[in-house]
């Protein structure tokens, strides 16, 4: 608020001086127009015209000033761009109707008004900004925006513009509904499931970060050699790679060619690999008790390193032809993958025990860089029962979760029980052969958001026989 004695303007001498002086200069200049006009025949009626034409350019001055004066819009104001939108917007704005959403990346000066001027680029376009970070660097700040502007505009002109105000290095990309959520609010929900499940970490550093690609290195080889394989405790920072030590040995590489890493990314994914290694290893222990059509019950659950002494005696108990069609190799090799198999920093595993506690199946979901393979071992006297294809419906509801776009799996030409299993998904699959090995691709855009579980029923209730599946008919073929 502001007092009546503050709101005076100081009054000056000079001021009135000076329009006492314009007023006689005006005078003066008008007889004289007068003087000249009028001394010739039709000097009246050009005095009348001018006059009429003054008193006109008045009129619509004072109507102009009105209609574009900067009183606040009517209550039917609907947000629509005014008639002046073009000439204040210069020539490159556009007309506002359905918009998109937009992730944009831009490097400014560490300096201030920067980062004004950009917000005056994007709403000449009508662009509104939804949420911001700032990433300082040492010779300047990224900012991140998340914007909803016109569809009518496009990426390249949006770049132009940022560039024109002194940004640099702009990345965009399309974004949607899911990139409203808040940064706390999402780095809050991924610690949160990191907690939960170790196998979470390498899925919430891809999308704390962003389309990336994550490899876990493990110390020691399958055959239990050191790779080599280490970062120090405070971890690395190369532009666009980042290495983090693993809490459970071994190095966590996260590879973004596109995009450098900025050291405020940086310090948040070390945070969630701290969270992982201060929790230590950790498995949901749920479990689904299922009835098969034959009366007898089995317990669906994850499955980590502790279970790798039953895994192992149901590898014995699996024949050559069995072990082979699973590991693509030697037999006596198998036992070697079990225990990076049943590792939560490579993936999820789904395991299948009897009433009696003895495990019969193992089905996994293993993340491999930018892709996901699924792998399934049923055990000889527990095949042809719908296991594989309870285990395998779950693993693609884990899949989609996760976010994965597909999942492929590698078997043998005439492994006709993994083709059905897999074709009973129904999504669409793309197949490879190469020498005999066969991979089948699901893309995962149509998978069911829940697990598959029509071969057993729940909570041990047997249920009503129903004819069987496409890939039952197979296996039991």
């Amino acid at each position: 608020m502001t007092s009546a004695k503050s709101a005076r303007r100081p009054h000056h001498w000079r001021r009135d001086l000076i329009e006492l002086a314009a007023l006689f200069t005006a005078v003066a200049v008008a007889d004289a127009i007068a003087n000249l006009i009028g001394h010739q025949p039709d000097g009246p009626y050009l005095l009348i015209a001018s006059a009429v034409a003054l008193v006109a350019t008045a009129a619509f001055h004072t109507w102009w000033a009105r209609r574009h004066s900067h009183a606040p819009p009517p209550d039917t104001d609907t947000g629509a761009p005014s008639p002046g939108a073009d000439e204040a917007g210069g020539a490159g704005a556009v007309d506002v109707g359905a918009t998109v959403l937009w992730r944009m990346r831009t490097t400014v000066r560490d300096a201030p008004g920067t980062l004004a001027a950009l917000c005056i680029a994007l709403a000449r376009h009508r662009i509104d900004i939804l949420t911001l970070q700032t990433h300082p660097l040492a010779d300047g700040t990224v900012d991140e925006f998340l914007l909803r502007a016109p569809a009518a505009l496009p990426a390249q002109q949006l770049t132009r513009e940022v560039a024109a105000a002194g940004g640099s290095a702009t990345w965009i990309e399309r974004a949607d509904a899911h990139d409203l959520v808040d940064t706390p609010t999402r780095v809050l929900g991924l610690a949160t499931r990191t907690a939960l499940d170790a196998a979470e970490l390498p899925l919430a550093l891809r999308q704390l970060l962003g389309r990336c690609t994550i490899h876990s290195l493990p110390a020691l080889s399958v055959t239990g050699h050191p790779t080599g394989e280490s970062a120090p405790v405070e971890g690395v920072l190369e532009d666009a790679v980042m290495r983090l030590r693993d809490p459970s040995g071994g190095v966590i590489t996260v590879e973004r060619p596109y995009l450098p890493f900025t050291p405020t990314e940086f310090a948040r994914a070390r945070a969630l690999v701290e969270l992982d290694a201060r929790l230590g290893p950790r498995v949901p222990r749920s479990e689904d008790v299922l009835t098969l059509r034959e009366g007898d019950e089995i317990t669906v659950r994850r499955a980590d390193q502790g279970d790798l002494d039953a895994a192992l005696a149901m590898h014995g108990r699996c024949s050559e032809q069995t072990l082979g069609l699973r590991y693509h190799g030697p037999v006596r090799d198998a036992d070697r993958y079990l225990d990076h198999l049943l590792s939560p920093r490579f993936g999820r595993t789904l395991a299948v025990q009897t009433a009696s506690g003895r495990l019969v199946a193992l089905g996994h979901l293993l993340w491999d860089g930018d892709e996901t393979e699924v792998a399934l071992l049923v055990e000889d006297d527990w095949q042809r029962r719908g296991i594989g294809s309870e285990l395998l419906g779950r693993l693609v509801a884990l899949a989609v979760e996760a976010g994965c776009e597909s999942v492929y799996a590698v078997t043998q030409a005439h492994n006709t029980g993994m083709v059905a299993a897999m074709r009973a998904l129904s999504l669409p699959l793309d197949y490879q052969i190469e020498e005999g090995t066969l991979v089948i691709t699901a893309r995962l855009a149509e998978a069911p958001a829940r697990p598959v579980t029509e071969p057993v029923t729940r909570s041990g209730v047997p249920s009503s026989p129903r004819p069987l599946s496409r890939a039952e008919q197979a296996e039991q073929r």
